[in-house]
């Protein structure tokens, strides 16, 4: 018996319509499901939606993969989708996360992921049972083709989009080394590593993974590593993040932690504390290293951090589209970021947005000035946050630039950002 391996994006599978034996459109698949208890990497069941509703179409019964899914059964035998106990679902439960690339040191956002497909092919039945297809997880990518990938599909005609994403190469990260730590929503995904290992890692290395963490995973991470590497980690976090930190750990935990901080940058982070929680932690803190901190935190002041990332695509207005593909290769960014490459002249000042799309449908010796999207809308960086989720609203925006007093681009706001602020004042 021999098979045909092929590969697939899940950005591809969503979507793609599902066919009954007989060649009749049945439905689409909205997500595809993992039982990570019994096997981590193979795909139990595709959750299909159809006119009487979601339905689970069992592994066992996809006969094929190719464009579309063939299945072995008619849709009136796959069962209602009631519950997704248990089960980890890629599109729900991996897009868009953030994982640990421990051998980077860095955090790194899954924009799609890798199947392969095995369909076996038979010489003879066996025992006249039909083989089936399956279907297991490969990698995840965490570069730019796949946020190209996701954003363009259904936007960009199918050839030039292949064609495009031929010219940048995958980024990914193996699935064996993923881990799927549980089905719990707030700490789903992360590369495989136990605290023990993020222990081992220097405190400047744990700060920029932790920085970047969902804050439940934060207060994971630092209610297991020894207080000592924590207190060192803390030191190195920016102020908002440290802030954010100790306000989620027990009084006890943050005190033996801050005890094992320098006592200036200790009173630093207690400053910003409300009063009532600095109280609560000074209180369990030993009497020597109490004193210390007492003492400092009569003469200090508060600090402040702003908000935006800087993790965007811009290049000089000489750029052609051969260029902003170059610059894709290396991009880190998530989905968002790269849905606008920013053109800027030789002080940093922005000249012009030009939308991921525009680029397709042109040879690579195009000047990317001739691509630029008119208006050009942007923000100052002391704008008020409503005037900037107004900007979002009335232009649609994925992304908006900011800029300083000399209109030089100093970062984006994106509309994850925009609904993070919102949610703050809800």
């Amino acid at each position: 018996m021999s098979a045909t391996m092929m590969t697939v994006a899940l950005s591809e599978l969503l979507g793609a319509t599902v066919y009954d034996p007989s060649g009749a459109p049945s439905g689409r698949v909205r997500e595809v499901a993992l039982a990570p208890q019994e096997d981590r990497s193979r795909i139990v069941s595709l959750i299909v939606k159809t006119k009487a509703g979601n339905r689970v179409l069992p592994s066992a019964a996809v006969s094929a993969i190719n464009g579309g899914v063939k299945a072995a059964t008619p849709a009136g035998e796959w069962p209602a989708a009631n519950g997704t106990e248990g089960l980890f679902l890629l599109e729900r439960d991996l897009l868009d996360q953030q994982v640990i690339d421990i051998n980077g040191r860095k955090v790194v956002r899954v924009n799609d992921v890798e199947l392969n497909i095995d369909t076996p092919k038979t010489d003879a039945q066996k025992e006249g049972t039909q083989p089936r297809t399956v279907v297991r997880v490969h990698s995840v990518d965490v570069g730019a083709r796949g946020a190209v990938r996701r954003l363009l599909r259904g936007v960009a005609p199918k050839s030039a989009l292949h064609a495009l994403l031929g010219r940048i190469p995958p980024r990914t990260i193996p699935w064996n080394f993923v881990d799927v730590i549980e089905t719990d929503p707030a700490r789903r995904v992360k590369l495989k590593i136990s605290h023990e290992g993020l222990a081992k890692l220097h405190p400047a290395d744990i700060a920029d993974i932790v920085e970047e963490l969902a804050p439940d995973e934060r207060q994971a991470v630092f209610q297991t590593l020894d207080e000592e590497t924590a207190a060192e980690a803390l030191e190195e976090v920016e102020p908002k993040v440290q802030k954010a930190i100790v306000e989620s750990l027990d009084s006890e935990r943050a005190a033996e932690i801050v005890e094992e901080m320098n006592p200036d940058a200790a009173a630093d982070l207690l400053a910003d504390l409300p009063e009532e929680r600095t109280e609560q932690i000074l209180v369990q803190m030993e009497p020597e290293a109490q004193q210390d901190v007492v003492e400092l935190l009569e003469h200090k002041e508060e600090t402040a951090a702003g908000r935006m990332t800087t993790e965007f695509l811009a290049l000089p207005v000489t750029a052609t589209v051969q260029n902003a593909i170059d610059s894709m290769r290396e991009f880190e960014g998530g989905v968002e970021a790269v849905s606008t490459i920013y053109l800027v002249d030789s002080h940093g000042t922005l000249v012009g947005a030009v939308p991921l799309a525009r680029i397709v449908l042109v040879p690579p010796t195009a000047p990317m000035l001739s691509l630029t999207q008119e208006p050009l809308i942007l923000s100052h960086e002391g704008v008020a946050d409503n005037e900037v989720a107004e900007l979002f609203d009335k232009y649609n925006l994925l992304t908006l630039p900011v800029v300083d007093e000399h209109n030089k681009l100093t970062g984006i706001i994106t509309s994850d950002d925009v609904i993070s602020m919102l949610r703050a004042k809800l």
